[in-house]
């Protein structure tokens, strides 16, 4: 029986078709001269065995994690079933890769039910089984788990039509680095199994501390996070249904020893260029009320004739929201504007006089035009300079009353502006000014929404509120210790509330092992520092990869939103292609990237530039309208992303899929988005003519080092560098760039 390599999650399969059963064909006894002999059996020609080639007959129906960790000791429960949908026999020997420099203790593993006798192999044990099933079955996706550790035991023949189901326990330790912890599952394997999505995901963790827990951080799954009281749990959970893994699961989180933590993460591709810090700011999870910074809160709400019905209840409703969560010592007011523009007081009020606010706001109809001038101004005027004022700002149309033009409302609110002010923005609709809006939030350090016609407009300013209701440090800045820092994301620090997180990136030029962090900012007028020591700076190769990505999606939402506001630049513009076609964070204005041929080339990226330019003009010039909303939308998305963009595409010929041995993109026929767009750590692969070919390759300075596929020298080259394993993975046909040198993969 000849038997056919195909992967489940974190183990292998030997899948083979069955085989008619071989008739044993009897030897006759000799036979003596001039005696009868019996005649010679007929026997059958020998059976060739079939070839299995149909890997989306192998289903899985759910995959579910649930991690529990205790004091850094975390115990990792996967229960899978899958079925064989085919009609041939499954069997062999289950393969398990466990994560990266895990050490694992406390296996058990169960197949229907039955305990099965399982076996860890160390590093160098898997590698060799690794690469024998990689040179037997021409399948290099299991060079990318050499260095790690495996389970290996044996599988009970699964029949057509039936299913099995896994269970696996295995317990580790995991290190603090930097005061973060992090416990990854090496879930990206799963789509090596088959095309179909598997059913049902979901990732269960549930830690525990002795110590109060700070960050918790997700850079791969958008994960929800619940706390308790005391901050010494946490759960986190992620479900999908339909689900095609993209990345493996990765969270971190962080002991808390102050009471704004700060933890560091580096990452540096090589010794020799510049390294990427993502430094992670928690304030206190939840905060007495007397020692939350007392603050003003002044509504300004559009009042125009065409908020009436619907969007008037809402804009009403998320009034209302806010006043009634408001702090015993803050302060309120409300700006009402329509053809003119009314005021609730004449003063702040206290929380005393919500009641009469909100039966105020009830009794008001939706009716005339739009002075948005007037009442932001007006807003402006009321804001103590001894208070933090925070203006919540609601529209739905442009500014067709008093002043109207853009320019002039940026100037006059600057000119009325105090430094303790901060502006957040709600556009609702299509019919907003997302240049107006979006200047008013980078000027006064606040943030936007744009709520889309589909949309709540209360729920979308409850949200926001309930996160920055409770300010804890208020004008931050930060000095990093010496380190010479670069294109920093947010530029501007925003103010610190308790129970939000602030994710900041960067590049840094040289090392320091052993930096020192400091914090300031102002707690009820007054001074605060914090100082943060022994944090490292690594002039190492290696660290966290997704730092590359996060802060090239950030750097190209910044350059977006420059260009829509400031106009087109070739300079900005030849660096959002140069940061798209490096990373491959394709956005809705640069998709054509992926459909030209010579994108590498020099030339290539000149047409690319001259292409977006086009773009880019229609950004600078569009400020209002569903397009000009979706595009302020998604550079505000790039620019605030709290993990990196996914490197996705659309082409007009529909969702390609990876290829396949011929080298050629497939369309998928069971929906799920997949590309010939690869990111491998913090490298991007480009499908063009069936190779995967690394985006910084420069066809027109370099010149290639061949090496065979699957020969000698292949796998002595991985011996010697197995950091290209990562790469080599992505198939037959490779150009990666390490160290200098252009390694190409080639077919025999």
């Amino acid at each position: 029986m000849k038997r056919l390599l195909y992967f489940v999650p974190f183990f292998l399969l030997l899948l083979a078709l069955p085989v008619q059963a071989q008739v044993d064909c009897p030897v006759p006894p000799p036979c003596p001269p001039g005696s009868v002999c019996p005649p010679v059996p007929v026997c059958p020609p020998p059976i060739v065995p079939g070839v299995f080639t149909n890997p989306e007959w192998l289903k899985i129906d759910y995959h579910r994690v649930t991690v529990t960790i205790e004091n850094q000791i975390a115990t990792t429960q996967v229960d899978l079933e899958f079925v064989n949908e085919g009609n041939g026999l499954a069997e062999g020997t289950f393969i398990f890769p466990l994560p990266a420099e895990a050490s694992v203790d406390q296996l058990t593993m169960y197949i229907n039910g039955q305990p099965i006798e399982a076996k860890i192999l160390r590093a160098d044990e898997a590698r060799g089984i690794y690469n024998e099933i990689v040179r037997q079955y021409r399948d290099p996706a299991l060079l990318e788990y050499i260095g790690s550790n495996a389970i290996q035991a044996n599988v009970f023949p699964i029949p057509p039509g039936e299913s099995r189901r896994i269970q696996i326990s295995y317990g580790q330790v995991l290190e603090v680095e930097n005061g973060l912890i992090h416990y990854v599952y090496p879930l990206k394997v799963t789509n090596l199994l088959t095309p179909r999505p598997v059913e049902e995901l979901s990732i269960s963790v549930n830690a525990r501390s002795n110590d109060p827990i700070s960050n918790i951080y997700s850079p791969s799954h958008p994960v929800a996070i619940s706390r308790d009281d005391a901050n010494n749990t946490f759960r986190v959970g992620f479900e999908s249904g339909q689900y095609v893994p993209g990345d493996d699961f990765s969270l971190y989180y962080g002991i808390a020893n102050e009471n704004i933590n700060v933890n560091l993460i580096t990452y540096r591709e090589s010794a020799n260029e510049d390294g990427f810090f993502m430094l992670l700011v928690q304030p206190p999870v939840t905060t007495p009320d007397d020692q939350v910074i007392p603050k003003d809160v002044i509504i300004v709400l559009d009042q125009s004739g065409s908020m009436f019905g619907d969007k008037w209840d809402q804009a009403r409703a998320a009034a209302e929201y806010v006043l009634e969560h408001l702090n015993p010592e803050d302060r309120f007011n409300m700006v009402l504007f329509s053809t003119g523009w009314r005021t609730y007081s004449t003063l702040m009020e206290s929380p005393a006089q919500v009641r009469g606010a909100v039966d105020w706001i009830r009794g008001q109809e939706a009716i005339g035009g739009t002075d948005i001038n007037g009442a932001l101004t007006s807003a402006m005027e009321m804001a103590d300079p001894e208070r933090p004022t925070t203006i919540l700002f609601l529209t739905d149309g442009l500014a067709t009353e008093g002043e109207v033009e853009t320019d002039a409302i940026l100037k006059n609110l600057e000119n009325a502006a105090a430094p303790n002010v901060r502006i957040f923005t709600f556009g609702v609709g299509d019919d907003v000014d997302t240049f107006l809006l979006d200047a008013i939030v980078r000027d006064h350090r606040g943030t936007g929404s744009y709520v889309r016609p589909s949309e709540r407009i209360d729920e979308e300013v409850a949200g926001l509120y309930n996160k920055i209701s409770a300010p804890v440090l208020t004008d931050v800045s930060l000095d990093l210790g010496g380190i010479v820092v670069e294109d920093m994301y947010p530029a501007q620090l925003p103010d610190l509330f308790a129970g939000t997180q602030l994710t900041l990136v960067g590049r840094y030029r040289g090392s320091l092992e052993n930096a020192t962090i400091t914090l300031r900012g102002k707690v009820n007028g007054g001074d605060q520092t914090f100082t943060y020591s022994n944090l490292s700076f690594s002039g190492r190769a290696g660290g966290d990869a997704f730092i590359a990505r996060l802060w090239a999606t950030r750097r190209i939402g910044d350059l977006l939103n420059t260009i829509r506001l400031n106009g087109e630049n070739p300079e900005l513009v030849d660096s959002v292609v140069r940061l798209s076609v490096r990373y491959g964070i394709i956005t809705p204005y640069t998709s054509f990237l992926i459909e030209e041929d010579d994108i590498l080339t020099q030339q290539g990226r000149a047409n690319a530039a001259n292409t977006f330019r086009q773009e880019a003009e229609a950004l600078s010039t569009t400020s209002s309208g569903a397009g000009a909303v979706e595009a302020a939308d998604a550079a505000a998305g790039f620019a605030n992303a709290q993990a990196p963009a996914p490197a996705m595409t659309q082409t007009p010929l529909g969702t390609l899929a990876p290829a396949g041995k011929d080298g050629e993109g497939t369309v998928s026929e069971y929906g799920q988005t997949v590309n010939p767009i690869q990111t491998v750590n913090s490298k991007t692969f480009i499908l063009q003519n069936g190779v995967w070919t690394d985006t910084t390759f420069e066809p027109d300075t370099m010149q290639t080092q061949p090496v065979v596929f699957l020969s000698d020298a292949y796998f002595a080259l991985l011996d010697s560098v197995p950091e290209l394993g990562d790469y080599f993975a992505l198939g037959e046909r490779v150009i990666v760039v390490w160290d200098g040198v252009a390694y190409e993969v080639v077919s025999e």
